[in-house]
């Protein structure tokens, strides 16, 4: 198999080799070219140690130089240059408290996490796969090199690392993988909150953000999102309905495009139902003000993950509005921008499709119906430019002072007045009328 490496990379491997050393593209960027992706970075292994890649490019950085990673820089661009090496013990299940540097590549692919990522590439040998990743790419496997407790045991992470390949490639899980990740699931709880975060986001904005489910499956959500362990055993039995809340929030994942905050409302939209389930005499499930319950849930859960505000402050928004009922009227929807927030209320309508399609079909149409009419009157909003914030309004605290109202809480006060007025009438939007209107206040 040939692959085709970037013109820098080239150069990198061949400035090792003619200095006497090996050098291979290693890892993702191998098995990314086989399946026709293009690698998002280039990592290179190389029996050459730091100090004499360090001799042999001008301009590097000791970006890991205790575990034998030198980034060489190239016409602006770092690639890591990683000495082949053998681990030591990982007393804190993440990293080698050593390492040994071996002149060995199969010692190096050895200490690697997954068959797909243990290959190394370069045009003089082509392509080396020692531990059967072609054959797991061919069957769609996901599987540990060599023993997968041991795996697992230097980094707890892979195990989530597992399931996210998993997702992203639409590969299975290799049984004896799998099943160690089920008797070591528990030493996720040593993996720092910055590092799950990485890798469940990089699950939930994948092709496949159903296969959570598989994360639930092995054990690994009773550890990093026990919320959601809670939503898979909370059943919906009513008419619009059609799966336990785990399931409806795992098909309306695939309802919303591959977006970070969308993905994440979805899978956070439903986590309130839980603790506001009520159950009728006939057995029928109810879940009411979940989204206030929900909001406060996934605010926990954001913050206990270490995401930033931005990404918090847009997600917790969307659980608690994804069934905020607005009315489908032209005041009704710019009040509902108002309240929502400009930012977040196109998000909204994706939001309910996906809600709506996850659901039984029971008034699927005309829920769909009112969705789409809702939409077609804020487009018309925007259309108008109407005001729906007090940035919009045509007056100003400063203009409500000169025409002699007293500074302080009555200028906010007005101006909130004066816009609940725009609101149900943008026609009033002028500078003479709202002053007109202020003296009346």
């Amino acid at each position: 198999m040939k692959i085709q490496l970037p013109d820098k990379v080239h150069k990198i491997i061949d400035t090792l080799e003619a200095a006497g050393y090996e050098a291979y593209a290693v890892g993702g960027c191998v098995r990314d070219s086989v399946l026709g992706r293009i690698p998002d970075d280039w990592d290179i292994t190389t029996s050459a140690k730091p100090g004499e890649c360090k001799r042999l490019f001008p301009r590097t950085v000791d970006t890991g130089i205790k575990h034998g990673t030198v980034t060489v820089l190239l016409g602006g661009e770092g690639f890591e240059v990683t000495t082949y090496r053998i681990d030591g013990i990982y007393e804190d299940g993440r990293h080698p408290n050593e390492v040994t540097f071996t002149a060995n590549l199969k010692e190096d692919l050895r200490r690697r996490d997954f068959t797909i990522n243990a290959m190394a590439y370069n045009e003089r040998t082509g392509l080396v796969d020692i531990y059967g990743g072609m054959q797991d790419m061919e069957n769609q496997i996901i599987r540990c090199v060599g023993n997968a407790k041991e795996r697992f045991d230097e980094d707890a992470l892979r195990m989530l690392r597992a399931v996210r390949f998993s997702a992203q490639l639409g590969y299975r899980i290799e049984e004896n993988t799998g099943e160690a990740i089920r008797t070591l699931a528990s030493n996720l709880q040593k993996i720092s909150a910055e590092r799950i975060q990485v890798e469940l986001v990089k699950l939930v904005t994948s092709p496949h953000p159903d296969y959570l489910r598989t994360a639930y499956e092995l054990g690994i959500t009773a550890q990093i999102l026990p919320e959601f362990d809670l939503c898979m055993e909370t059943p919906q039995r009513h008419k619009h309905h059609c799966y336990d809340v785990g399931e409806h929030i795992l098909h309306s994942m695939l309802g919303v495009e591959s977006d970070k905050v969308l993905r994440l409302g979805m899978l956070f939209h439903d986590i309130g139902k839980p603790q506001t389930l009520t159950v009728d005499a006939d057995g029928t499930t109810h879940n009411k003000k979940h989204p206030f319950e929900g909001e406060k849930i996934t605010r926990q859960v954001m913050r206990r993950l270490k995401f930033d505000n931005d990404t918090t402050d847009k997600v917790t928004k969307l659980v608690l509005y994804h069934d905020y009922d607005i009315a489908p009227t032209e005041a009704g929807v710019r009040r509902a921008v108002n309240r929502i927030g400009e930012d977040i209320f196109p998000m909204i309508f994706t939001v309910r499709r996906a809600d709506i399609g996850a659901q039984s079909d029971y008034l699927r149409e005309e829920k769909l119906q009112k969705v789409a009419y809702i939409e077609k009157i804020y487009q018309e909003i925007l259309n108008r430019k109407d005001a729906v914030t007090l940035k919009d309004l045509a007056i100003s605290g400063s203009d409500l002072i000169a025409a002699g109202m007293l500074p302080g809480r009555q200028i906010g006060d007005a101006l909130s007045a004066l816009l609940d007025r725009v609101l149900e009438d943008p026609g009033l939007n002028q500078k003479e009328i709202l002053l007109k209107l202020s003296k009346e206040l």
